[in-house]
């Protein structure tokens, strides 16, 4: 069986939510994980920012339009009289549900339950659909089987077992529809798997049920060897490991959630990346064979704060580091990138929500220096560290001036760090160093 999941844009209009039926309707088995429609999960956290500010008011009105806008998608999409009154009940239903919750008070367990109700309504109203059309078609909920531990980890044991019995009990189908995104947490409260959980959600499914294949289909064909929003002329790249897919996600590459290779790895259960819109694309798939060595795609990750950490007694002073990474540790903190002298270790970190507390305990054993509004740019490739032509990245010093550069910590990963306003020059110029053609 394979795990097919569409995200937003796939399922955000009419004709997107029929080239999804027909691509799905192909005979073979199959569960398929919807992401809400694009739009819609912006719109929640809208109303959830309303109540936030006590606002109550303007969380409904939010509300009532985007209801509004699922009644205009049921009518043009359901031409069964039965069918359109079913849907726009359960529409209602959740709407009600929305506007009911704009009376209580502001907490981030009430957050998540308004940003799940869009996967709720996508998953409903696609079965739905797909029965009007006569195709074979269950709903298996994923709150009855999707859970995270205690450290947001996902529970691959209770996934596992949970929706076995999930399949069991329900009709048998050619095609079962769930949620992505959503789950429960360790206890039993609505959470999510954050933005771009649904290739989370897709894999973890892969994993619990030993999957032929996992298909991720977005609106571009494949991981493109650049970001397309920045630098022209980018092209989607075949064949991706593991290791290289999971460096792009983790540094950038949108098309992907960071963690969405980690469940499938170890069953090498293969990923492969496709395009809604050009279905007959080969896209790009993720293995565990690595056809070819070099540098094969860059990435950037915007948001980055670099710290210099500046210590003399730091070459003498055993257990320094250890000291330093204690306080990261202790506000939860992840470390991108890190380098080190004979004085001072510089780092960065993308989540700058403790950056305070944690620079007002490094200020008790050292100079500290901090940089703001910086990107990470990552060039990803099996062994480029070895490569003979690696060489070339080193022009963009000529160009560009680089804080940090990260080069040997792993074989397939270096990364620069840059000001946010050189990420573009930068993207654009190694692209013309490592895959332009010379004349």
């Amino acid at each position: 069986m394979k795990v097919l999941k569409f995200g937003g844009t796939s399922v955000g209009s009419i004709e997107n939510i029929q080239n999804v039926k027909n691509i799905i309707n192909d005979g073979e088995q199959k569960i398929v994980v919807l992401s809400a429609m694009s739009g819609t999960t912006n719109t929640l956290v809208t109303i959830a920012s309303a109540i936030e500010n006590k606002t109550p008011e303007e969380g409904v009105g939010i509300a009532k339009a985007l209801q509004e806008k699922y009644h205009t998608v049921v009518d043009q999409l359901f031409n069964e009289e039965n069918l359109n009154i079913d849907v726009k009940n359960y529409v209602n239903g959740i709407f009600n549900f929305l506007i009911d919750l704009t009376s209580e008070n502001y907490s981030l367990d009430l957050a998540n339950k308004i940003v799940a109700q869009g996967e709720l309504l996508s998953t409903y109203m696609f079965n739905a659909y797909l029965k009007q059309e006569g195709l074979s078609a269950a709903l298996l909920p994923a709150l009855n089987f999707m859970r995270i531990d205690e450290a947001k980890e996902p529970n691959l044991s209770h996934i596992k077992t949970h929706l076995k019995e999930e399949i069991d009990n329900t009709e048998s189908a050619d095609i079962y529809i769930t949620q992505g995104f959503i789950c429960l947490d360790d206890n039993d409260n609505i959470s999510n798997l954050q933005r771009g959980g649904s290739d989370y959600t897709a894999t973890i499914i892969g994993a619990a049920i030993l999957a032929e294949e996992v298909q991720i289909w977005t609106d571009i064909d494949g991981m493109h060897n650049n970001d397309p929003r920045c630098v022209d002329g980018t092209s989607p790249i075949s064949n991706l490991s593991f290791d290289e897919a999971a460096e792009l996600a983790y540094f950038g590459a949108k098309i992907l959630h960071p963690q969405t290779v980690t469940p499938v790895r170890v069953d090498n259960i293969p990923v492969r990346l496709k395009n809604t819109m050009d279905p007959e694309a080969y896209g790009t798939l993720i293995s565990s064979q690595t056809p070819e060595n070099g540098i094969k795609a860059l990435a950037a990750k915007e948001g980055i704060t670099a710290i210099k950490i500046k210590s003399g007694r730091m070459l003498q002073a055993h257990g320094f580091l250890k000291k330093v990474f204690e306080i990261f540790e202790s506000y939860e903190t992840s470390i991108d990138m890190i380098t080190t002298s004979e004085v001072a270790v510089s780092l960065t970190i993308d989540d700058d929500k403790n950056l305070n507390k944690i620079l007002e305990e490094l200020n008790t054993i050292a100079t500290i220096e901090v940089d703001t509004n910086q990107s990470i740019v990552c060039l990803v490739g099996h062994g480029i560290v070895n490569h003979s032509e690696t060489f070339k990245m080193f022009q963009i010093l000529q160009d560009v001036k680089i804080r940090m550069i990260s080069y040997g910590g792993s074989n397939n990963n270096i990364s620069l760090l840059v000001h946010a306003d050189d990420k573009v020059k930068t993207l654009r110029t190694l692209h013309g160093y490592l895959f332009e053609p010379v004349a």
